[in-house]
């Protein structure tokens, strides 16, 4: 049966995620090629467009980065396809050089780039608010607060890319990537046409003589956004009076949740911003002048607060405008809670909520935590038994980067995706110490070959080790360069990882199973006794993919048998997620074991295998 998305007449209804109403928008644009790299919380707008597998009505790849997924989109907007790039938002910052230029020289076929912002850090190693790329790049920036206008917004952010031959950005933030709605369907049409393709190295080539025209260009098509933006379409006023709230992006529907809350829907004038960038300035001029008093809602930077105050000093509007606060800070995610008390302050009125009725006080933490059976932790607790604290630990983005909790203690600093290697061998030339460097398989591919062809270049001495379970894990187990070829199929092409470390020159080369303690640990030996560039690769699928997707599941599951220091080191030191005291004595959780058997490697004695 055809997927919903695929096959949804106009006028129906349905109930999707934020990221599945972006995929419908794409489609009901006539998108022509996606590229990505996966990143929560975007993961599931490229996930989508592969499980729907195109019908011929679209091209998809998983792109080894986010520079080179933007490369792929761009040249194939150049070539005249609609073309989609999705990534998180720290993505953008691998993909900055290729997008920058890209907006200079113009994409014929109309470039859509989706950045999903992470607003409270829920996956990310920051909040950057990638709005600044949109103000910095030129391009123009959508940002939906709903299901429906996920959908609306991205068809429309296709064909403003296309009339303008230039990327535009669909601006998201996590709770919009991930909530639910009601979305109503338009037509779905055929694929988009090809603009035809004319070679013109005077525009696409951007020489310097070519890119100071192209400059120029580019505020032309920016001065041509600005016109869409004071069209209206997706600006909205309601309410009356002198008092104004002025608001963008996911911030819309928190201040709309909580007007309702406090009952002052009557008692105020609104202004919500879904084009962001350029913004309607002839609009919110307007607004400013009719208001006393204004208070902007925005998560993130207070990039629309400033522009308002510049807006307002240039042309000598006489208007209080206020923003960040106490309340309303720079950080995390708002809430409706949040932004009613804000509202409550800024209006001088009751708030309705009571201190303490959303307290998270007394909830339980959850520390991150690697699943039971990873195979990173029986490689972290072999490291820690070789090289304990006289090594530096460099980690990188991924799963494994949770090792970095005691016990296993397996990360002691992180810069960005890829840059275990080169990072880690920055410290070691620095400090003279022993470094071990952990990265992924897919992160190898995604930016740690480049680090590791400068360690083999300028003779850094450094270990590192590459974690290979087979499967992009951490963001969904998307397909890698690494998988093997009977996952890939036809669809691409399996790189050996020992074939492109020795190819780069790395003569000091180890494989081994990561279940295998006494083989993981001879290989650690032997490379501790060395220096230079060493790389030991352990191999074993990801518990989770290996269950859900290849469908394998050990026939056995561990229990303790004796008591004492052996099963207590298994619950200390290997710390596996299976074990907990129960009273006095230590057990095995049989639902949580997932049979690899690393404990009863650790304590013979004290833990044995049963049968499932």
């Amino acid at each position: 049966m055809s997927h919903p998305l695929l096959s949804g007449a106009q006028g129906e209804q349905h109930l999707l995620l934020g990221n599945e109403a972006i995929v419908r928008g794409a489609l009901e644009a006539g998108v022509n090629v996606i590229a990505c790299y996966p990143g929560t919380p975007s993961s599931e707008v490229p996930d989508t467009f592969y499980k729907l597998g195109g019908h011929d009505r679209y091209k998809m790849e998983y792109s080894v980065n986010e520079k080179v997924a933007m490369e792929v989109a761009a040249g194939a907007a150049l070539g005249g396809a609609m073309s989609l790039v999705t990534m998180k938002h720290v993505g953008m910052n691998v993909a900055a050089d290729p997008l920058f230029t890209s907006a200079y020289i113009g994409l014929p076929g109309g470039m859509v780039v989706l950045s999903a912002d992470d607003p409270g850090c829920h996956s990310s190693q920051n909040e950057q608010d990638n709005r600044h790329y949109a103000r910095a790049a030129g391009l123009p920036c959508f940002e939906p607060a709903s299901a429906q206008e996920a959908k609306d917004m991205t068809r429309y952010a296709f064909r403003v890319a296309r009339k303008l031959g230039q990327p535009v950005m669909l601006r998201t933030t996590t709770r919009l990537n991930h909530l639910r709605g009601s979305v109503l369907f338009d037509q779905l049409p055929q694929p988009a046409e090809l603009v035809p393709w004319a070679k013109n190295p005077m525009h696409f080539v951007p020489v310097p003589a070519v890119a100071r025209v192209r400059h120029k260009e580019l505020e032309k098509n920016m001065s041509a956004a600005r016109e869409l933006a004071e069209s209206g379409e997706w600006t909205k006023v309601r309410g009356k009076g002198r008092i104004g709230l002025i608001s963008c992006g996911i911030a819309r529907a928190y201040l709309a949740d909580a007007l309702y809350a406090g009952g002052w829907e009557e008692n105020v004038k609104v202004m919500e911003l879904g084009m962001t960038w350029p913004l309607p300035e002839k609009a919110l001029a307007e607004f400013l002048r009719s208001c006393e008093k204004v208070l902007v809602v925005e998560e993130g930077a207070a990039l629309l607060e400033n522009e308002l105050r510049i807006l307002a000093q240039r042309l000598g509007i006489a208007v209080e405008i206020t923003g960040k606060n106490d309340v309303l800070t720079l950080y995390g995610e708002y809430s409706t809670t949040s932004v009613t008390r804000a509202l409550a302050g800024f209006l001088d009125c009751p708030c309705p909520i009571t201190e303490g009725r959303h307290s998270e006080a007394g909830l339980p933490n959850r520390p991150p935590n690697l699943c039971p059976g990873c195979s990173h932790r029986s490689v972290y607790y072999a490291v820690r038994q070789v090289f304990g604290d006289e090594a530096v630990y460099s980690s990188d983005i991924g799963c494994y980067t949770l090792g970095m909790l005691p016990p296993l203690r397996m990360a002691d600093f992180l810069v960005c995706m890829g840059s275990s290697v080169s990072a880690g061998s920055g410290f070691a030339w620095a400090s003279g110490k022993p470094v071990v460097a952990f990265i992924g398989d897919s992160t190898f591919f995604h930016s740690g070959m480049t680090g590791l062809a400068n360690a083999v270049y300028n003779k850094h001495d450094i270990l590192l080790v590459i974690l290979d379970n087979g499967t992009t894990a951490m963001t969904g187990h998307q397909p890698n360069p690494g998988m093997t070829q009977s996952v890939l199929g036809d669809g691409a092409l399996h790189l050996d990882i020992e074939a492109v470390v020795r190819a780069f020159g790395v003569t000091e080369v180890a494989k081994v199973k990561a279940y295998n303690l006494k083989q993981v640990t001879s290989a650690l030996e032997d490379f501790k006794a060395k220096r230079g560039v060493r790389v030991l690769i352990t191999e074993e699928p990801c518990v989770l993919y290996a269950r859900r997707a290849l469908k394998k599941v050990p026939p056995q599951v561990a229990e303790v048998v004796e008591q004492g220091a052996d099963a207590l080191r298994c619950l200390e030191d290997l710390a596996c997620p299976a074990f907990y005291r129960d009273g006095e004595t230590i057990a095995i959780d049989a639902a949580l074991c997932s049979g690899c058997m690393v404990c009863l490697q650790v304590a013979p004695k004290a833990i044995k295998a049963r049968k499932r």
